[in-house]
């Protein structure tokens, strides 16, 4: 039999225990006397019996005698008495909490969890951590598993919680993990490369960058195509301009370097203009306004036969498409080619490439990107070299944290000003993305900061979009709170980037999107550090037939890999794709086939449908393309819409009211007299078909 003396409140409560559970409970007082500390009011109560024994004083004596005596904290009066009476004793560390429900678990290494200044075991660790996020509400089990493995992992509760209640949140308590910068290579000088003298008198750049040398050493500068997958901040941008800059000076033909964003085309193109501007002609086509207005006019050239011709993909396709002739190709850079995987506008930037390796297949193509799933296989469907640098040039600490809805807006402001209180080694202070799901909601945020924060997202004029960039690269406000808009590379330097939510509009982030925008903290000229801080409310979800919640989802997202880019695209796509390959091969039928083969998705089998529907016809070897096919084309709709619009055309007067009816899409628009239902020939999306992150789902504009 062992005893446990726990002392307690001027008394001394024993704890019986057989080896196995405590089989009584005890309490006695001592006195000091002339011979010393002595026993007094001693009393015992066997478990399984209803009664407390008022015992004599002698039998506790005698009880002691016979067991091991353990000690459960240090005190002097008991043990003085039990060295009078020559009675070995021990000290047992074991759980405070235990004691409470009348429980002795002994402490040691394997499952002590430190709480605050003490160790408890794991069992109370556990069930505290659990009535703690009770309060928080809404918790998945997924959650609560990861905050079960975060405790085994650290032993230390209060950091667990720190991610659970922002009073207690701090960088020790929500740290996820932390992805390490990769140590300094060598690599070569400018100089030292097969470079034209005007390109390095011009670059800005000495050394090359470890991304860049990797590409240069797998043929970049002897014309060989080549996906590269490398960090942001790695300088992908720099291989463009060396292959392209290149073979252009030395009489191969223009560069065209494509992106997928407007905002993303105008930074390139005024990089390129302050660089090269001098001795080339640099272009920007990204289609224009219609409305003239002053933030409209975008003061850019824009023949596409200049010498470096930077587009987005929808502007470059629009032109191949209209039939527009471009110089002699000799470079295309496809930026972000992530986007392969992009729902609305993957299989046009797919067949994108395949029109202009039709148009141009003697040049260059260079891919770029920092998340590419499984891009060996990327690169075998591109027939491309891969080039793979995963080493981030800064160090990234990824922070999960726990909040309710209401929550967010106070820790974004404490986090945001406590980051712009900080100046690097470089010597830039400390800015911030917030991330959110909503136009609204950007602003709702900005507000709430104040001064130092800007919203920032497609619903600005192009005139207030730059005047956010500018006064960010200026260092004038500490904060940009953005939707997706900024998740496709626009150059922001931010230091620390902040998910409010982890969806946009109603539909979870991809891992894709998530990598790709937690990418953007840490640039290696401006930043010692990155920080990712991820707020995930528990239980939280933005439409009802979602099968996680928030917290879930950032775990996933935290843990997730990124799948194979292997989209398959719909009728809509691919009868969109069909035709405007059509007029760029002239309806070629053999043609036709080459192109569909080189692109990376699958498309559906579209001839027939499009052959019923009278918008083609066969001569031969060919494919004739009615005057509908050819707007569908310059137009970039699919078959299903087209049907759409010529049943509305049918049967509504007023323009606005098609255009009101095609842009909402559920039908609400219009309804006729005779209805209540949604219009017909209008699709609507299916609820529940967005893909979860980490999950495959069949690609293609709906």
């Amino acid at each position: 039999m062992n005893i446990i003396v726990l002392p307690q409140r001027g008394m001394y409560r024993l704890f019986f225990h057989d080896g196995r559970r405590v089989v009584a409970l005890g309490t006695v007082e001592l006195e000091k006397t002339g011979k010393g500390y002595r026993p007094k009011h001693y009393q015992i109560k066997h478990f399984g019996k209803r009664h407390v024994h008022k015992t004599p004083t002698r039998e506790l004596i005698g009880q002691l005698r016979e067991a091991e005596v353990r000690l459960a904290v240090r005190d002097e009066g008991f043990e003085s008495f039990l060295a009078d009476l020559q009675i070995p004793f021990g000290v047992l560390e074991a759980c405070r909490m235990c004691f409470l429900e009348d429980r002795v678990t002994p402490l040691k290494k394997k499952n002590a969890i430190k709480y605050g200044k003490e160790l408890i075991c794991e069992e109370c660790a556990r069930r505290e951590l659990r009535r703690e996020v009770g309060y928080v509400g809404g918790m998945g089990a997924l959650s609560y598993g990861h905050l079960e493995h975060l405790l085994d992992l650290y032993r230390d509760l209060d950091r667990v919680l720190g991610m659970v209640q922002p009073e207690r949140a701090g960088a020790a308590t929500t740290l996820y993990d932390r992805l390490e910068a990769h140590p300094v290579q060598v690599t070569s000088h400018l100089a030292e490369l097969p470079l034209p003298a005007k390109f390095i008198a011009s670059a800005g750049v000495e050394s090359l960058m470890p991304a860049q040398q990797l590409s240069v050493d797998a043929g970049l500068l002897s014309g060989r195509d080549l996906l590269v997958v490398a960090a942001t901040a790695s300088g992908k941008t720099f291989i463009g301009e060396m292959a392209g800059i290149k073979n252009v000076l030395e009489g191969r033909g223009q560069m065209l370097f494509l992106v997928p964003l407007v905002a993303l085309a105008n930074q390139k193109y005024q990089r390129f203009k302050e660089r090269y501007g001098g001795f080339l002609r640099v272009s920007l086509h990204t289609g224009v306004s219609r409305l003239n207005l002053p933030e409209t006019r975008v003061p850019a050239e824009r023949d596409l036969r200049a010498s470096i011709v930077v587009a987005t993909y929808e502007g470059i396709d629009h032109a191949i498409r209209c039939g527009k002739h471009l110089g002699s190709i000799g470079t295309v850079v496809i930026d972000e080619v992530q986007m392969l995987e992009d729902a609305e506008r993957g299989h046009r930037l797919d067949g994108l490439v395949a029109r202009l390796k039709y148009i141009a297949p003697q040049a260059q193509y260079l891919y770029l990107s920092a998340t590419i799933g499984l891009p060996g296989l990327l690169a075998e469907k591109l027939q491309a070299q891969l080039v793979r640098y995963l080493e981030r040039p800064v160090a990234l600490e990824r922070h999960l944290m726990f909040l309710e809805r209401n929550q967010k807006i106070p820790t974004i402001k404490n986090l945001t000003s406590t980051e712009f209180r900080t100046t690097s080694s470089k010597g830039y202070r400390g800015q911030t993305i917030v991330f959110t799901n909503s136009r609204a909601r950007c602003h709702i945020i900005a507000d709430a900061i104040g001064k130092q924060a800007a919203a920032y997202h497609a619903g600005l004029t192009a005139k207030e979009r730059r005047d956010v960039e500018t006064r960010f690269a200026e260092g004038k406000i500490a904060v940009v709170v953005t939707t997706a808009a900024l998740a496709a590379g626009v150059d922001f330097p931010a230091s620390q980037v902040i998910f409010d939510s982890l969806a946009m509009g109603i539909d979870w982030l991809s891992v894709q999107d998530f990598s790709q925008m937690m990418g953007r903290a840490g640039r290696p000229d401006f930043h010692d550090l990155g920080k990712v801080v991820v707020l995930a409310e528990p239980g939280g979800t933005y439409k009802r037939d979602t099968k996680h919640t928030e917290e879930e989802v950032a775990i996933m997202l935290l843990k997730g890999e990124m799948e194979e880019v292997a989209p398959v695209y719909d009728t809509e796509g691919s009868s969109e794709e069909f035709v405007a390959n059509a007029v760029v091969c002239r309806g070629k039928i053999d043609d036709l086939r080459r192109m569909e083969a080189t692109m990376v998705g699958q498309t559906e089998p579209v001839l027939d449908l499009l052959l019923e529907q009278n918008l083609v016809r066969k001569a031969g070897a060919t494919i004739e393309l009615s005057d509908l096919a050819r707007v569908m084309a310059e137009h970039f709709i699919g078959i299903e819409r087209l049907t759409t619009i010529r049943q509305l055309v049918g049967r509504v007067s007023d323009p606005l009211d098609i255009i009101a009816e095609l842009e909402c899409g559920e039908g609400d628009a219009i309804k006729p007299p005779s209805e209540g239902k949604k219009e017909f020939g209008a699709k609507k999306k299916e609820p529940g078909k967005k893909k979860e992150p980490g999950k495959k789902k069949k690609r293609g504009r709906k």
